[in-house]
């Protein structure tokens, strides 16, 4: 009998992963159905091999994403949303939770059992947050993390340790492969120099700050800041006005079949993160085999260690952060190092057709063995 799996993620908070999943999961003869809300910012990747059905916020999702009313609105429409799936779930034999948009009361109505959850983020630091999380990890069956630090943190908060499974994180190799895909603004397709390429939304433990700085005396190429900012960009461009180099911002959300002319037009990516558990942005550039940089922190110091698809630099250190750009940008011989580690990285054990046969591997483990007859 085909496994039935609803894969579900109320707000749409990673619907490249979620989509990417379902796809794999389907290439491996899972019958799957992605539950969820309409992503408000632009297109996703069209549905292949499953079903979506956009079960929450139904009204809140028709609002304009910077809407004032949307928040509220959404907070009304949650636990509807949450009591539909209940009774939406009956249809499954598992459930594979990826976010949940208010864990605080979600943990007490969840779908039937039995249920994994995906956790992306590290477990908060704050005792009572860490309690709240342990209860929600007692009502899974099963608990993926992406990284073997992701594990270990679990284990830390009082996950049982015979639930928690290290399942990676799969690169974004559909972005490489779009219909659809749109040049570069004129303005920076006119750039003819190297690039250095620091996406995605604009956070202060994104560390953009911390680039900028290392950047400060780097000559001989651009520095190009892309993504929605969820902070004052007034600092960053005061730090930006101070660079001997140019650095250009396009402070907006950058859609899906935008994405390819920027990773294809960068010499090299930076991810001068404070702290993090994962980033898309690390398996964008995996798939297009780019060169990076990054903060050793996290899931990106064991990919780094692991897969050796990185060249590790230690955390808010500009120093240590401008040593590294500055040789890469010189040797293209480690460039082109670095970059065809990133390929096998995409193409071995982050390809979404590994992750998907580890995950049915969990929910093998979860129902006993018998998921697949």
């Amino acid at each position: 009998m085909e496994l039935r799996v609803q894969i579900v993620d109320p707000p749409a908070y990673t619907p490249p992963y979620d989509r990417a999943l379902c796809a794999a999961l389907a290439r491996a003869g899972v019958e799957v159905e992605l539950v969820t809300t309409r992503f408000p910012y632009g297109p996703v990747t069209p549905a292949d091999g499953y079903r979506v059905s956009e079960l929450f916020y139904p009204r809140a999702a028709r609002l304009a994403a910077g809407s004032a009313a949307r928040r509220p609105l959404r907070f009304a429409e949650h636990l509807p949303g949450m009591l539909r799936l209940r009774s939406h779930a009956a249809g499954a034999d598992l459930v594979h939770l990826q976010w949940l948009s208010v864990p605080t009361l979600d943990r007490f109505v969840l779908p039937p059992r039995p249920r994994v959850l995906t956790v992306h983020d590290p477990p908060p630091s704050r005792e009572r947050e860490r309690a709240r999380l342990r209860s929600l990890l007692r009502r899974m069956d099963a608990v993926i993390t992406h990284t073997d630090e992701g594990a270990r943190r679990l284990r830390e908060v009082g996950a049982d340790p015979r639930r928690v499974h290290r399942v990676p994180h799969g690169s974004f190799d559909h972005l490489t492969r779009q219909r659809d895909e749109r040049p570069l603004p004129d303005e920076l397709a006119a750039v003819e120099g190297p690039v250095i390429l620091c996406f995605g939304l604009v956070r202060p433990y994104k560390g953009v700050d911390i680039l900028l700085e290392a950047f400060r005396e780097l000559e001989g190429a651009e520095l190009w800041v892309v993504g929605m900012p969820r902070m004052s960009l007034a600092p960053l461009r005061e730090l930006a006005d101070r660079c001997r180099s140019p650095v250009r911002f396009v402070p907006r959300f950058i859609t899906d079949p935008e994405i390819p002319a920027y990773f294809r037009r960068a010499d090299l990516v930076a991810l001068p993160y404070r702290a993090v558990e994962q980033s898309g942005v690390l398996y964008t550039a995996l798939a297009f085999g780019k060169p990076i940089v990054a903060s050793a922190v996290g899931g990106l110091a064991e990919i780094g260690e692991r897969e050796g698809a990185l060249r590790l630099v230690p955390a808010a250190d500009p120093a240590a952060l401008a040593a590294a750009l500055a040789e890469l940008l010189a040797e293209p011989g480690a460039r082109r190092a670095l970059a065809a580690a990133a390929r096998a990285a995409a193409s071995g054990p982050h390809s979404w057709d590994s992750v998907a046969e580890r995950t049915v591997a969990v929910y093998d483990a979860v129902l006993g063995g018998g998921s697949r007859r």
